[in-house]
């Protein structure tokens, strides 16, 4: 049996659709109003974020300028060089003295106690550290530090350039800071070898160069390297391998298969190598050859080599070509090659071919330059 259906009332219709639309425009209302609270709040916390900022930004500021201004003031009234005949712990007690004695008679920039701490410490890294880059170096957000010239300081924050308050004093200033960068490790910087590359003592890599090359003043890059070293499973979890791909690669490590890691400027072959490195077992006799020393091996058994720029004379220049060379003399079980570039890329093919296992690294854009 079938039923018709009955026609319903046209005017109960339209009242009901009324009704319908009127929900459904309140609704919408509603929505929107939510949403612009919502924009209004992220808007109030960006703005109280940004005000924070550029205080702090402003107080750094006042700091550095009146860091400035006593740091001169020390020159003038203290020989700095008399503290490196002094222990650390001496050396810093009598230079605390100085400063506050400086403080005390002075009335053009009256200090509260914390800024005479600020102040003391930012003093103690011009004397004992890198001067502005100590604090960058050790922010952990920062992974570059980009010096283009006394008074333009950048750094990398999360993929992202951004530009510091911190500024040197003048050209000399920076120029000393290099100076100390470079001496640590031996080499040097001057008009007949303007560009230099060196680490600092944590491993970070300093790239400097000075004019004439560099038209608008030095310009110095540091490469800083994460505190925690990233491991397997580190890209395991992240998702960035696959558990076959790590299972490979631990294969083709303790299998002692070469392997050659390339990839261009910041994508990660220091990175990728200190983590294939991490699977070469720990009684095995490593030896790493690098322009500068970089890499971050734990293994009890490493023999770490570094070339050596010419000297004033043009002479004594030591080349990875030459340490290759040599390692194959060290009785290595491994060889680890920081970057290949040249020549050295014949003795890396021909300790292969003895049976070396040997893990090197190769800067490239694309595919076809592997050929």
């Amino acid at each position: 049996m079938f039923f018709k259906r009955k026609n319903i009332n046209p005017d109960f219709e339209k009242r009901a659709a009324g009704i319908d639309d009127s929900v459904s425009e309140k609704a919408v209302a509603v929505e929107e109003v939510a949403a612009e609270e919502v924009a209004s709040a992220v808007d109030e916390q960006e703005q109280i974020k940004s005000r924070a900022v550029e205080e702090a930004r402003r107080q750094l500021e006042q700091d550095l300028e009146v860091k400035h201004y006593f740091h001169k003031k020390l020159l003038e009234t203290v020989d700095l060089g008399l503290l490196s005949s002094l222990d650390e712990d001496t050396a810093k007690r009598e230079l605390h003295e100085a400063i506050q004695t400086l403080m005390n008679d002075d009335n053009e920039h009256p200090l509260s106690h914390e800024g005479r701490k600020r102040v003391l410490a930012q003093i103690e890294d011009e004397v004992f550290g890198l001067g502005p880059l100590e604090p960058l170096l050790k922010d952990t957000t920062v992974s570059d530090i980009l010096v283009n010239g006394p008074k333009s300081v950048y750094v990398e924050r999360r993929g992202k350039l951004e530009k510091t308050p911190y500024t040197f004093l003048d050209d000399r200033h920076l120029r000393n800071i290099i100076d100390r960068i470079v001496s640590l490790v031996g080499r040097r910087i001057d008009e007949a070898s303007p560009m230099v590359d060196a680490r600092l003592q944590d491993g970070s890599r300093v790239n400097a160069i000075i004019p004439p090359l560099a038209i608008d003043g030095a310009s110095v890059s540091i490469r800083r390297f994460a505190v925690d070293r990233l491991t397997m499973d580190n890209l395991l979890e992240l998702d960035s391998v696959s558990p076959q791909m790590a299972k490979f690669i631990n294969g083709a490590v303790r299998g002692e298969l070469n392997i050659l890691i390339s990839g261009g400027t910041g994508s990660g072959k220091t990175t990728t190598l200190n983590i294939f490195s991490g699977f070469i077992p720990s009684n095995e006799r490593i030896i790493t050859i690098e322009d500068s020393a970089e890499l971050q091996l734990q293994q009890p058994h490493v023999i770490r080599l570094e070339t050596r720029p010419a000297n004033l004379e043009g002479k004594g220049e030591i080349t990875q070509r030459e340490l290759v060379k040599n390692s194959l003399r060290m009785r290595p079980d491994r060889i680890v090659v920081g970057e290949v570039r040249g020549s050295e890329a014949v003795d890396m093919l021909s300790a292969m071919n003895t049976g070396m296992m040997v893990l090197w690294r190769r800067f490239t854009q694309t595919r076809l330059e592997m050929r």
